[in-house]
């Protein structure tokens, strides 16, 4: 068992050195936009950009028609604590629900005494919830089915699944264990932990055309193809209904160790034929600029493709998979292995099950990966000081 899934629910981990890019390991993974995103008829607050001063952060709204730490800030906060719990036998998710979403407001306000004096920032707390206690509410929603099983995964029954998440993303990595601490202290006996893990994204590159994206640890720079306007996000990232759901999304998280070695030892254009995409400027093996899509039926003029079949822009590619777009968030692990905590919201299950499993049949990329844990969440409709978080799913606690 890993270290991380045998400390108390109340441990204080967090591991702040080194300086290794995270990204996701599917191609196309979601940039980051360099201008904050315009308002919509669908945004409940104005967006607003993460700072990019170490100093003074531009504070994120906690309240709105979705919960912050998905779309907003932009770009995303280069710090991350996952912690993932079981609810007690007897517990009751809707006052528990009700009463974490009160204390992330008054942690992200700067109201909270339990910050210890830190101020808030960027600070963002997003919480979902797993397939056990969404069946409980209806067995039809989004987010009742449990992620299924993949290969090239090594995960413990404890890293596998479970009833909550708490995503927590700051700039100033000193807030995560205590923003985390207090959560788990307001949730009591209710809350059991499972798995925890931080993890770090590095410097943004501007990848053109208004968008960033960072390298990831085996020293790409990620694709840039996900859910970025107000049109798409609509269509692939955002639950319509129903209205139990309507505001949230589907989220799935991969704890990957990476085989970086082996990887390090391939000849740069061994590595660049396993992504499909130049290592230095991240332009797909089909020409353009780094920020378009890959051309999957470009060939070479003996018929080649351009793109090779197994190249990991191949196999993960929406279209070639025939599913949505998913928004990537992901980040670099040093803890317990060198790797990557990949996160992917969508409104669909089946966009990420469907383009893992078409990785699975000949993705050059998946045989330098091991997955350790694993596990889908809802993530919650927005929610403010009258609309409590979790009310739409299981009701409103009593007052």
């Amino acid at each position: 068992m890993r270290r991380a899934e045998h400390h108390p629910s109340r441990r204080t981990f967090l591991d702040v050195t080194g300086a290794m890019m995270a990204a996701g390991l599917t191609a196309g993974c979601a940039a980051d936009t360099a201008e904050p995103p315009r308002r919509t008829p669908d945004s409940a607050t104005t967006p607003v950009p993460a700072s990019t001063s170490t100093s003074t952060p531009t504070p994120v709204s906690a309240t709105g028609r979705h919960q912050a730490g998905i779309t907003l800030p932009q770009p995303a906060q280069p710090n991350l604590l996952a912690v993932v719990a079981d609810l007690g036998a007897t517990a009751d998710p809707g006052p528990l629900l009700a009463e974490l979403g009160q204390a992330i407001l008054t942690l992200t306000a700067g109201n909270d005494p339990r910050l210890m004096g830190l101020p808030p920032g960027d600070l963002t707390v997003t919480v979902g919830v797993g397939p056990r206690l969404v069946r409980a509410a209806g067995a039809s929603l989004p987010g009742a089915t449990d992620l299924p099983r993949f290969s090239r995964e090594r995960i413990a029954s404890r890293a596998r699944g479970g009833d909550l998440l708490i995503q927590i993303c700051a700039g100033d990595a000193l807030l995560l264990p205590v923003v985390a601490a207090a959560l788990l202290a307001q949730a009591g006996d209710r809350l059991r932990e499972r798995w925890r893990q931080s993890a770090r994204r590095g410097a943004n590159v501007s990848v053109g055309n208004g968008l960033t994206a960072p390298r990831n640890p085996l020293g790409f720079i990620d694709g840039i193809v996900g859910p970025h306007t107000a049109a798409e996000q609509q269509r692939d990232l955002w639950l319509t209904g129903p209205p139990a759901v309507a505001g949230g999304t589907l989220a799935v998280l991969r704890r990957m160790e990476l085989d970086l070695p082996r990887f390090a030892a391939l000849s740069v254009a061994e590595q660049e034929a396993v992504f499909g995409r130049r290592r230095a400027s991240g332009v797909p093996f089909s020409g353009g600029a780094a920020d378009s899509g890959p051309d999957l039926g470009a060939k070479t003029p003996d018929g080649r493709y351009l793109v090779p079949a197994t190249a990991h822009a191949r196999r993960a590619h929406s279209t070639a998979v025939g599913v949505g777009l998913m928004l990537r968030r992901s980040y670099t692990t040093d803890e317990p292995a060198p790797g990557l905590l990949f996160i992917s919201f969508q409104n669909d299950l089946r966009t990420f099950t469907a383009t893992l499993t078409h990785m699975e049949t000949s993705d050059a990329l998946l045989p330098f990966t091991t997955t350790t844990a694993g596990a889908t969440f809802l993530i919650l409709p927005g929610f403010d000081r009258h609309r409590p978080l979790g009310s739409q799913l299981f009701g409103r606690p009593p007052a």
